[in-house]
């Protein structure tokens, strides 16, 4: 099979949008929702030799999926809730990512808490102890120090080479641990996305299911605007945070989650996250991400977020107040509103059962919920268990159902364009040499095939201010499934996060956006 049966884009999707509606047999297994649970899903099932069809209204990672602190966690904050099951789960899953699915977009992080005057005697004790519990949680999991390097005491000077803008007030140096930074959250969905679509299964965006039961889903083209039936053995939701929609009976407890966008210059280009703990907590931290394209996130909020959802969620004020006046005290330089270029909030997912209090003390353990009409829905979790949760789920419906399945092969099955992918063998380092490192960070070792398949001028030149290539917007239109302009602006490059870089990037965009469709 071919790197190119993992492409994904308008014909291909018309097509097999065609081949659906002519469909005798009921497929295996119909998934709704397009972000990283059901796109896990998707290459769980297919990987079974399970026929599988996926189903976004929107765009691949339109949701939650892309605003996410785009951090693979290694469950430390678990641990202080003493829930140890999703914590060995998380740092287990995690070294799957970096050692064996995708280590092209999952790299170690430096978290730098500094020991200065912005944190009490306590915290920088209780940091150390949780710091010390993560080396224990690595080791359980499997994962190599070669991988995830074990915590440390960092000196003075170390801590302002890693975190520049730290506050020097009485710093004495900084604890150091290690936890995987994605390269990007709504490029890694793409990624699992286009692998599940390279071994067969069906992706289909711009596809809204209007009605869904155990056995059948209305289908609405949103492009086209026709509808189809489509018949299966078993459907699941993977709608998340929008999970009612599809089942009146799951109450889902939204929990609000902001960060801020700043250049990175205005920190120093930092090269490790600065990680500074809340007032009079032990378990709730602030970070400061190194982000790409010359960026850095702050985040993070956790508060309730009830009423209606959004399809993007609005960031209140209230946030961004909070979350500056809370960093403020762990910097040299004091932010301002005016330095802030942009935002994103998403509303995580997690099952209301009842309890009260804070959402930060909710837990994140998901669930598997079926209808009354026998639609299985999953519902909360954490990015970086994806995987797991595909398992489990798929396990359980597998097993109700009746379906004939393999077991589950994703623990080892890499991602397209990690090494261990069977079309990348021949690929020696040589030939990633004279491509862009930011084109490799992303694509790992698809790159050459990035500009191999390129056809517009000047493949190489980047577009507006961003470290994207012309030969990767093009590549997002033929291979990664965009269908518009936004889908590249907002998920495939994340220009939008700084609405001036999405202006700046939009005229090349749209060229090439033309370019692919004289071609179709």
């Amino acid at each position: 099979m071919s790197v190119k049966s993992g492409a994904l884009n308008a014909t291909r999707r018309a097509e097999e949008l065609h081949a659906l509606d002519q469909a005798q047999e009921p497929v295996d297994v119909v998934i709704i929702g397009g972000g990283i649970t059901g796109v896990g899903l998707a290459l769980d099932a297919v990987t079974r030799g399970l026929s599988t069809v996926l189903v976004e209204k929107h765009d691949l990672a339109f949701g939650t999926s892309r605003w996410s602190s785009k951090l693979a966690h290694g469950g430390l904050r678990y641990l202080a809730k003493m829930e140890f099951g999703i914590a060995h789960h998380s740092a287990v899953e995690r070294g799957i990512l970096m050692e064996r699915t995708a280590p092209h977009l999952v790299r170690a992080l430096p978290q730098v808490m500094a020991l200065g005057a912005d944190s009490t005697l306590i915290q920088k004790a209780a940091t150390r102890v949780g710091f010390l519990a993560g080396d224990a949680l690595r080791i359980t999991a499997g994962t190599s120090a070669r991988t995830l390097p074990r915590s440390r005491f960092a000196s003075r000077e170390e801590t302002l080479r890693l975190c520049p803008a730290a506050s020097k007030a009485g710093l004495k140096g900084s604890w150091v641990n290690y936890d995987g930074q994605m390269v990007d959250d709504a490029r890694m969905v793409t990624a699992i996305a286009r692998t599940a679509a390279s071994e067969g299964a069906k992706i289909l965006t711009y596809c809204e299911a209007v009605r869904a039961t155990g056995t059948e889903v209305l289908l609405r083209d949103v492009v086209k605007h026709n509808e189809y039936t489509v018949r299966a053995r078993a459907v699941i939701n993977a709608t998340g945070v929008w999970a009612g929609s599809m089942d009146e009976g799951i109450k889902v407890r939204p929990a609000r989650g902001t960060h801020l966008v700043f250049r990175a210059e205005l920190f120093g280009n930092p090269t490790g996250a600065l990680t500074v703990p809340l007032p009079g907590s032990i378990s709730r931290y602030l970070f400061i991400l190194p982000a790409p394209h010359g960026r850095c996130y702050l985040g993070l909020t956790d508060e309730d977020a009830p009423g209606d959802i959004p399809d993007v969620p609005p960031t209140p004020e209230e946030d961004v107040d909070f979350l500056l006046r809370n960093i403020n005290r762990a910097l040299d330089t004091a932010l301002t509103r005016a330095d802030v270029l942009g935002a994103f909030t998403g509303l995580r997912p997690l099952l209301d059962n009842g309890e009260e209090g804070s959402t930060a003390d909710l837990s994140r353990r998901h669930a598997v919920v079926e209808s009354a009409e026998g639609m299985y829905s999953v519902v909360g979790g954490k990015f970086t268990e994806y995987r797991l949760m595909a398992q489990e789920t798929l396990d359980q419906v597998i097993s109700q159902r009746g379906l004939d399945a393999r077991d589950c092969a994703t623990r080892n099955f890499p991602l397209l364009g990690a090494p261990g992918h069977r079309e990348y063998s021949h690929i020696a380092t040589r030939d990633l040499h004279g491509l862009p490192e930011p084109m490799i960070r992303r694509f790992g070792n698809e790159a050459p095939q990035v500009l191999a398949a390129a056809t517009v001028e000047r493949p190489l030149e980047t577009v507006g201010e961003l470290d994207v290539t012309r030969a990767e917007v093009e590549y997002a239109f033929t291979h990664e499934g965009a269908l518009t302009v936004e889908d590249v602006l907002e998920r495939r490059t994340r220009a939008a996060m700084i609405p001036e870089d999405a202006e700046a990037a939009r005229p090349a965009v749209e060229e090439i956006y033309e370019h692919v469709m004289r071609s179709i």
